[in-house]
């Protein structure tokens, strides 16, 4: 629990008529954990300094259209102590609401404590965890298990297109009534060790918030704690994590998988193509086709966790596979915004080196340059990952290809300016590839655009901030006007 008040005890599973309050209610972890409140018949309300700011109107009309009352993050709108107040691990206790719950005395639960006790109660908990891939995998396993009839919770931290409808813009969550409850799991601030799986995925491990033995830890135990776990055999860390270092897992108790690799489910004879790949899979019982609608070698590999996370819960896999067929990805995850001028423009959330190296790699299995505007998540993950980045860009870019670097998202808070976007830039030229540091994102923007010639692609990069989709479609419209 965060400092003050307990939740109340027997807050989890059923939550019906119960009142809860989320500070950064349109934050990507929070906005799906609000739907499945609201939808599980409890009373939600809460408050976002976007919508304060006018950022992502949108967004917050999904919210009130779901019953949710919003209110300015001044305090006002947590009145009761009858409201459990929930917040990220990243509000701080100065912000006005959580005075006015400490000033009350409201019970208090992070966003992380309240999504693992909803994960831990359901009868079929299946947990994501991973550097990379995580919000994917989820999207996967929903898609599986919606197709198989199985009516899944879920929540993720992306808009899961297969579910996007008129009545609901913003897909990142399920309310169903089925057993399984499927969660992406955060190891950035250490709140993996919450969850209980009785499925445990584990995609990779591999540096981003955290230093790579603290994370070793953090994904051992999570595995540990499964019934079953599906794990990553290309990764050495994940791999070697299988094999019990921190832990024995027998055998019959995991399933690895691999990218024409060795595994009890493996990729071979990709077959790629620009928004598509196709493979086969070798499994046990012999071999089946697979075709994604979405791109990649990394891809494949989430496909195969997703895959093997269905097994794990009973599915056939025959059945997974047709099921899986019909997964058309998450928004900003490669996500194609439009084209004009004979430039594509992508979309992708792509923000630590493995992530952004991935996307990077399935773009240059195709011809055309690449003007990549990456916005950074914070100034903390860049003094984190200052070398890996540099060393990323130096091998993924190609030599005619453009990185343009405004500076990191910043939303408000402390922060620490050690290492800035100029700081990665000039390492990155001084690697040999071409980077450009503009300040301004609109200005970073307008120089892409200005730059691009039919046969690019432009693609926008960042996480934690819901306007890059915006620029991204805005950027769409200038290299329209730009031809006419």
């Amino acid at each position: 629990m965060q400092d003050g008040n307990a939740a109340p005890d027997g807050i989890i599973g059923d939550v019906r008529g119960r009142r809860f309050f989320l500070v950064g209610i349109g934050g990507s972890g929070m906005m799906p954990l609000a739907m499945i409140l609201a939808g599980r018949g409890a009373i939600v309300a809460g408050s976002d300094r976007g919508l304060d700011q006018g950022r992502v109107p949108a967004k917050f009309d999904a919210l009130r259209a779901l019953g949710i009352d919003l209110f300015a993050q001044d305090g006002s709108g947590v009145g009761s102590v009858e409201q459990v107040v929930v917040a990220s691990a990243a509000v701080e206790d100065t912000v006005a609401d959580m005075v006015a719950a400490a000033r009350i005395g409201c019970a208090r639960m992070t966003r992380a404590e309240l999504n693992a006790a909803l994960f831990n109660a359901a009868a079929l908990p299946i947990g994501v965890a991973g550097t990379s891939g995580k919000s994917t995998v989820t999207g996967m396993i929903a898609t599986i298990l919606h197709g198989v009839g199985r009516d899944p919770s879920v929540m993720n931290g992306a808009v899961m297109k297969d579910f996007v409808a008129a009545d609901r813009p913003f897909a990142s969550a399920l309310v169903g009534a089925g057993e399984a409850y499927v969660s992406e799991v955060d190891e950035s601030d250490g709140s993996i060790a919450l969850y209980r799986p009785t499925i445990a995925v584990l995609n990779n491990v591999s540096l981003d918030h955290k230093a790579l033995d603290e994370l070793n830890v953090l994904f051992g135990d999570f595995i540990a704690h499964a019934r079953h776990a599906v794990v990553n055999a290309d990764n050495a860390d994940a791999a070697a994590l299988a094999m019990g270092r921190f832990g024995a897992l027998p055998a019959s108790r995991v399933t690895r998988f691999s990218v024409e690799g060795t595994g009890d489910l493996v990729a071979r004879e990709l077959r790629e193509e620009p928004f598509a790949v196709s493979f086969t899979l070798h499994h046990a019982g012999g071999t089946l086709p697979v075709r994604l609608q979405v791109p990649g070698r990394h891809n494949v590999s989430n496909a195969l966790a997703a895959l093997g996370a269905a097994m794990a819960a009973g599915v056939a896999l025959g059945d997974a596979v047709a099921a899986l067929a019909r997964f058309t990805g998450l928004r900003r995850r490669f996500d194609l915004v439009g084209e004009a001028a004979g430039v594509s423009v992508i979309d992708d959330f792509g923000h630590n080196p493995d992530k952004i190296a991935a996307t990077l790699d399935t773009l240059h299995a195709f011809p055309g340059r690449l003007l990549v505007l990456f916005q950074p998540h914070g100034f903390g993950p860049l003094k984190v990952m200052r070398a890996e980045l540099v060393a990323m860009f130096a091998r993924a870019l190609a030599a005619d290809d453009l990185l343009v670097m405004p500076d990191p998202v910043y939303h408000g808070g402390t922060t620490d300016r050690a290492v800035t976007s100029a700081d990665i830039v000039r390492d990155v030229e001084v690697g040999g590839r071409h980077g450009l540091h503009l300040p301004d994102r609109a200005a970073a923007a307008a120089h892409l655009v200005a730059e691009a010639r039919a046969g690019d692609r432009i693609v926008v990069m960042g996480a934690r901030d819901d306007t890059l989709s915006l620029l991204a479609a805005e950027m769409v419209a200038q290299l329209g006007d730009k031809q006419a």
